[in-house]
């Protein structure tokens, strides 16, 4: 007797458990069962007991029976929250303050479970120190012997993005010299790019930002230029491995020579490409084009092209290359300058 009811009671346990879990099934008959996660109108993702998370096509459910309460978030701009039931393509919400909200799945543009739903509130309004997530990379390379030569290379990235703005940070310098006695120039390399740029969503593509960028070249002689400017943008690919902005604005533009000085209003014209690769590397591509508003076929190029590949949660290998092209340096000064760099990265989240 004591055996029926300890088996008994395993059964109860067993058969609540199934009956406390969220249910999803699919078209094709399958039914999956576990936590509802979240959704994005596009993919349902499912936490399961026994297997992986589990990532579902939106239009592959044919219905959803859930036995915690989720926020789903309607094309209406309305917010529902309470347990739900779908029949016949329909979303049954039993909310505690007004009863069932009924509306058609064709709807619903997001689903959050409670958890999600505080990381995505947390979102919305972080702190300024928080959200932030970027990189530093350094690279280093000594010679001794035939040649004398040191060469240092070193990059900082930071990037705060919510669902509203982003915010963008970084610096860069490379530095080499030739050590070999009587050598000319003794500095082979000496320059330090680094800006910021703010970007605030003005729609669900389209953004607008302002920025500036400093540089310094000490082989162009060049003591500083200074670039102050902003825009709007266009988000033409926007999604989770791949994006791809354009940007159009104007800038004011003042550059520090040793010989001279000029100060011009300059049009920015650029575009930014990002595409994860495999699980571990993101490979990025910027070019813009600066136009002399004043001089017509005067303007300033920049090329960028990276990748970093993680060999762990922070720690990568990066490789960079950057062209920038003036077409009316300094009497005796070349109009490229090209960089390449290579070395280890070593990431960060806040």
């Amino acid at each position: 007797m004591r055996t029926l009811r300890l088996l008994a009671v395993l059964f109860i346990l067993m058969f609540s458990r199934v009956l406390l879990a969220d249910q999803v099934v699919l078209k094709n008959g399958d039914r999956l069962t576990g936590a509802i996660v979240k959704s994005d109108g596009k993919t349902l993702l499912i936490k399961t007991e026994f297997t992986d998370d589990i990532t579902v096509q939106w239009p592959a459910i044919q219905e959803i029976h859930s036995t915690q309460p989720l926020h789903i978030d309607l094309n209406n701009g309305q917010t529902v929250v309470g347990q739900v039931t779908t029949s016949d393509g329909n979303f049954a919400v039993s909310t505690p303050a007004n009863g069932t909200v009924t509306a058609p799945k064709t709807a619903v543009v997001a689903m959050r479970s409670d958890a999600e739903e505080a990381t995505y509130q947390k979102s919305l309004h972080p702190r300024l120190m928080q959200g932030w997530a970027g990189g530093a990379n350094v690279g280093f390379a000594l010679t001794r012997g035939n040649s004398q030569t040191k060469n240092l290379a070193l990059a900082f990235t930071a990037d705060r993005k919510t669902q509203s703005d982003h915010l963008g940070l970084y610096l860069s310098s490379v530095y080499a010299t030739n050590d070999a006695p009587g050598a000319i120039p003794a500095t082979t390399a000496n320059s330090i790019q680094s800006g910021i740029r703010y970007d605030h969503n003005l729609a669900a593509r389209l953004f607008a930002f302002v920025g500036a960028d400093f540089q310094t070249d000490a082989l162009q002689d060049l003591n500083l230029r200074s670039v102050l400017g902003g825009g709007l943008g266009l988000h033409v690919i926007k999604e989770s491995r791949t994006t791809l902005d354009l940007l159009g604005g104007a800038n004011y533009t003042r550059e520090n020579y040793t010989t001279f000085n000029r100060n011009f209003a300059a049009a920015t014209i650029g575009e930014e490409f990002t595409r994860k690769l495999g699980a571990s590397t993101l490979v990025t591509q910027k070019l813009y084009f600066y136009p002399d508003l004043s001089q017509t076929g005067e303007y300033r190029g920049v090329f960028n092209f990276g990748t970093v590949t993680k060999i762990s949660k922070w720690f990568g290998w990066q490789n960079a290359f950057g062209d920038i092209y003036v077409t009316n340096p300094p009497a005796g000064k070349k109009q490229n300058d090209i960089i390449l760099t290579t070395g280890l990265n070593f990431s960060f989240a806040h």
